[in-house]
C-alpha cells in the first residue's frame, strides 16, 4: 500500500472506529450515564437558607441548575439540591436513585416541608436511546399505537412512584411538587417519536401523585415547552425552558414558603 493510500485509508477507519465511540460517549454523556452523571450536575447544596425546600430528581433540574436558580430568584433564598443528572426512580446503574436522593436529604437534615423534582423520566429515555429495549417509541407509520410493551414498562413506574411518594409523606414531607416532561426532539439523538412515550408517561405520573397519600401537585410542562426550548442534545432544556418550567412551578411553591 502506497503512502497516498494508507492517507486515505486511515482517515476512513478512524471514521468508522470512532464515529461509533463519539456516539457511544454522546449517550453517556447527555443522559448522565457513569461518573458523569455527577460531574454533568449542579452542584449539591445541604445547608440552604430554607432547608425545608428540597429539590430531587434528574437532569432537567441537575444539568444546569437554572430552574432552580429561576426559583431561588423569585423566592429571596436558597433551597436544598439533591439532583443528579441520569438518576432514575428504580435502579442505582448509573446515579443515585431519585429516592436515594430523597434519604440522603433525610438523613442531612430530617425537617423537610416540601419536595419539588421530577422522576421516572430516565427510566423510559436511557433504554429507548440505547436500543429502544421497551419499544417506547412510535414511528410515523406505527402513530397512535404506543407499544403494550411500553405500556406495561411504564405501569410498573407508577408502582415505583406512588411507593416513593408515600414513603415521602411517611418521612414527614407536607408536600410534594412532582414535575413531568415535555416533548423530546430530534438533535443529537432522534427522539421526536416519544411524544406518545410522554403522553402515556405525563398520564401515568400525575396518577401517581393523584394516588399517593402525599399531598402532591402534579406540574405539567407540555404545553409550555416547545423545540427552541430545548438545547442540541434534543433531552435539557436551554435556558428559556428552564424558565418556563419555573414559571409553573413557582405559583405552586410560593404559598408554601
Amino acid at each position: 500500500m502506497t503512502i497516498n493510500e494508507h492517507r486515505s485509508f486511515l482517515p476512513d477507519l478512524l471514521g468508522k472506529t470512532l464515529k461509533p465511540a463519539m456516539a457511544l460517549g454522546a449517550a453517556l454523556l447527555f443522559t448522565g450515564c457513569s461518573e458523569l452523571g455527577y460531574l454533568l450536575s449542579n452542584d449539591k447544596v445541604t445547608d440552604a437558607d430554607n432547608d425545608q425546600v428540597v429539590f430531587v430528581g434528574d437532569s432537567i433540574f441537575a444539568l444546569s441548575g437554572e430552574i432552580q436558580n429561576q426559583l431561588e430568584a423569585k423566592a429571596g433564598e436558597t433551597f436544598r439540591r439533591y439532583t443528579v443528572s441520569g438518576a432514575e426512580l428504580s435502579g442505582e446503574l448509573i446515579a443515585p436513585s431519585i429516592p436515594n436522593q430523597f434519604r440522603e436529604a433525610v438523613t442531612d437534615n430530617p425537617d423537610i416541608k416540601t419536595i419539588v423534582g421530577d422522576a421516572g423520566g430516565n427510566d423510559i429515555l436511557i433504554p429507548a436511546i440505547a436500543f429502544n429495549s421497551n419499544n417506547c417509541k412510535t414511528p410515523w407509520w406505527r402513530f397512535g399505537r404506543l407499544s403494550q410493551q411500553c405500556r406495561d414498562f411504564i405501569d410498573d413506574i407508577y408502582v415505583e412512584g406512588v411507593d416513593f411518594l408515600n414513603e415521602m409523606a411517611e418521612a414527614g414531607v407536607q408536600k410534594g411538587i412532582l414535575t413531568g416532561y415535555y416533548y423530546t426532539k430530534n438533535g443529537l439523538f432522534r427522539l421526536d417519536d416519544m411524544k406518545e412515550a410522554v403522553d402515556y408517561g405525563n398520564a401515568t405520573l400525575a396518577k401517581a401523585c393523584e394516588n399517593s397519600v402525599l399531598d402532591c401537585t402534579f406540574v405539567d410542562p407540555r404545553w409550555v415547552i416547545n423545540d427552541r426550548d430545548i438545547i442540541f442534545d434534543g433531552i435539557h432544556p436551554a435556558d428559556s425552558g428552564s424558565k418556563k418550567i419555573a414559571d409553573l412551578i413557582w405559583p405552586k411553591l410560593q404559598p408554601l414558603l
